[in-house]
């Protein structure tokens, strides 16, 4: 059986992935000041950074509309969609209301919808696993079992330079923001279960709380033989230093680096870690 996996454009695959025939992107979209920049192939990250930084209010981001998921369904085979969290965008809604839709129209195949919990290398964990387990021939009910089993126990972690856009769009709490601001401090913040944003930590540097970041990995037993995905934004230095750092304390089978698209460039701003596994 064929099949075809669907990832909203928060999902930053490595590269080299993308080349892969059964996956497709469907873009979000972004509103800077009076211009709209489309999360697909076009989007220029510098650009965006640019536009940011001389626009004073935060960046609007916008989810796929229902439609556009539907036209990506194949009715020849399994479908998995993958999106941000629930808790974080309208796109997990979307992706429903197609499904529904859907079958109002008479669709048969088999599709499912994956609510991440989680956002940017959290949902490229989850991509790759289904690719992983369809691509292995599993059918569809084992792949949609183990791949929920693992959004279940997923940590995703990150370090950002600038909390400033997630607090402006409502991801953060008016305290922490204001707490980092008057303190001068790095937060280290991840996923709930539920998808949302907690504070885990904090240290004086980026380079310190990554380093708290490294350390909160390490000593998570359960981490050991699985894979890491290290995202970054405009930063790829930044990124070979975490891999080097995680070689050296802990035990993942594989490490991978990604860089962010445009969702991710606008939470994540410049210089920003995002890791899941």
């Amino acid at each position: 059986m064929t099949y075809r996996l669907i990832c909203d454009s928060c999902t930053d695959l490595p590269p080299e992935v993308l080349q892969d025939p059964h996956i497709t992107k469907v873009p979000l979209s972004i509103q800077v000041g009076a211009e709209t920049v489309v999360d697909d192939e076009s989007f220029r990250q510098k650009e965006l950074l640019q536009k940011m930084r001389a626009w004073p209010d935060a960046p609007k981001t916008a989810c796929p509309s229902p439609s556009t998921y539907l036209e990506r369904l194949i009715e020849d085979g399994d479908n998995y969609i993958v999106t941000l969290s629930a808790a974080l965008s309208g796109s997990y809604n979307a992706a429903a209301q197609a499904l529904a839709i859907y079958r109002e129209e008479g669709g048969r195949a088999n599709v499912h919808v994956f609510n991440s919990r989680s956002a940017v290398s959290g949902q490229a964990q989850i991509a790759l696993l289904v690719r992983d387990l369809a691509g292995a021939g599993l059918p569809f009910a084992q792949v949609v079992e183990q791949a929920e089993a693992y959004i279940s126990r997923m940590q995703t972690l990150f370090v950002l330079e600038n909390l400033d856009n997630l607090r402006k769009n409502g991801r953060l709490t008016k305290v922490q923001a204001l707490v980092t601001g008057a303190l001068r401090v790095k937060l280290l913040c991840g996923a709930t279960r539920g998808g949302e944003i907690e504070r885990l930590g904090q240290g004086l540097s980026v380079r310190q709380t990554l380093a708290r970041m490294v350390s909160r990995m390490a000593a998570d037993p359960d981490h050991a033989g699985r894979r890491l995905i290290i995202t970054h934004c405009n930063c790829p230095e930044r990124a070979e230093h975490v891999r080097e750092l995680v070689r050296q304390r802990c035990q993942f089978g594989e490490i991978l680096i990604a860089p962010a698209g445009g969702i991710a460039t606008v939470y994540a701003d410049d210089g920003g870690i995002v890791v899941a596994y």
